[in-house]
């Protein structure tokens, strides 16, 4: 681990291995808008879930539209992403499922979605970080304005001091 590199932190809170060289934000999540609009929508179905009682008509509907919801949500994820979302994702049986596990599906999958959203506002605070730190080690390395470096302003006429003719 090098000053560089940020320590990435596991769910379990044990140190977790850094993406492999090469994987960007946009190579994980292809189409983060996307993403973000079904988050919302989920999230919106779980709060109505919650508050209004299901017949089996609405279930049924609300566990097609959870399903329809993976299926787009794949689409914009990089591979490693969704093969993890389809690991917790368990698939309904051919019945229409129950309420409670209607919540708990959809509550899984937005704290799934709340996950991957921190997981990349971290990856993003991380790269500001590691981008400031090579802004300041670039300008650390930058002459600065008092190194002497064959001055020739005795010559000139300038003083050194000034600044300038004009200062």
């Amino acid at each position: 681990m090098t000053e560089q590199q940020p320590e990435i932190i596991g769910t379990d809170g044990q140190a977790a291995p850094p993406p492999l060289a090469g994987t960007s934000l946009g190579d994980l999540v292809e189409q983060p808008a996307k993403v973000m609009r079904i988050g919302g929508m989920v999230r919106q179905l779980l709060e109505e879930v919650k508050a209004a009682p299901l017949d089996e008509a609405s279930r049924a509907r609300l566990r097609d539209i959870h399903l329809q919801s993976i299926k787009e949500l794949e689409d914009g994820l990089a591979p490693e992403l969704v093969d993890e979302l389809e690991r917790l994702s368990l698939p309904f049986d051919g019945e229409t499922p129950s309420e409670g596990e209607l919540r708990i599906a959809q509550a899984q999958l937005v704290g799934w979605l709340e996950g991957l959203f921190h997981g990349i506002q971290a990856a993003l605070y991380a790269q500001q970080v590691q981008a400031q730190s090579q802004f300041q080690n670039m300008r650390l390395a930058l002459p600065g304005p008092n190194d002497v470096k064959g001055d020739d302003s005795t010559t000139s006429g300038e003083n050194s001091g000034s600044g300038g003719m004009y200062l």
